[in-house]
């Protein structure tokens, strides 16, 4: 080898050791830098909460950050309410909390000791139906299904809301008519998402059992 390659050799060298070293700098040092700012994490103390959900008492021991969905699916084990987004934004987690539709997953499960919470499971079972759950059978409401406990959920608390004249954004003489108007119904239940696209039958579902009522 010449003085011409080992020339070469060497600055082959130094170019791949410099990057080789710019590179492990780069990556190191915001990681050791964010390593010695952050103090060692202790997790969070467990907290005992007592949930009375579908009438029925369930202790439990929860990290304290727990939603009130992931409390139903993963501690109670009622699964029929659905996780969707996880951003409160398409309604698969609607439930009841005292006689109120609300997204599980935008609450935690420790803010509602004693209040009153009715999932899917607890409205009706499939040999004694809820009217709406039995609405949306004879209407063919769904298709996936996933969406469909917490349409069904959201449908019965809107129904009451309309009952109990809460008004709505479309207008609040809508809410003493006897039968909801479609403007009115799907202003209401526009928090909950079909990605099936079955809302035509969802309403026609939801008008059956308000022509019931009225």
């Amino acid at each position: 080898m010449g003085p011409d390659d080992a020339l070469s050799v060497s600055r082959r060298h130094i170019v791949a050791g410099g990057a080789a070293t710019a590179t492990a700098a780069s990556l190191a040092g915001p990681a050791a830098a964010v390593k010695d700012a952050q103090p060692p994490g202790r997790a969070p103390a467990m907290v005992a909460v007592r949930l009375k959900v579908n009438g029925k008492d369930s202790a439990l021991t929860l990290d304290p950050r727990t939603t009130l969905l992931d409390a139903l699916r993963e501690h109670i084990h009622l699964t029929g309410t659905k996780k969707g987004c996880d951003h409160g934004q398409c309604g698969a987690c609607t439930v009841m909390v005292d006689g109120r539709r609300i997204n599980s997953c935008l609450t935690l499960a420790v803010m509602h000791e004693g209040d009153e919470i009715t999932t899917i499971e607890g409205l009706g079972q499939p040999d004694h139906l809820h009217p709406m759950q039995a609405a949306f059978v004879r209407h063919d409401g769904y298709q996936c299904g996933y969406c469909t406990p917490g349409q069904i959920c959201s449908a019965v608390a809107m129904l009451d809301e309309i009952r109990a004249g809460v008004p709505s954004h479309v207008s609040a003489d809508l809410v003493a008519a006897p039968q909801p108007s479609l403007e009115e119904l799907r202003e209401r239940m526009s928090g909950n998402i079909c990605r099936c696209g079955a809302y035509s039958n969802i309403i026609d579902a939801i008008r059956d059992v308000a022509g019931a009522r009225a």
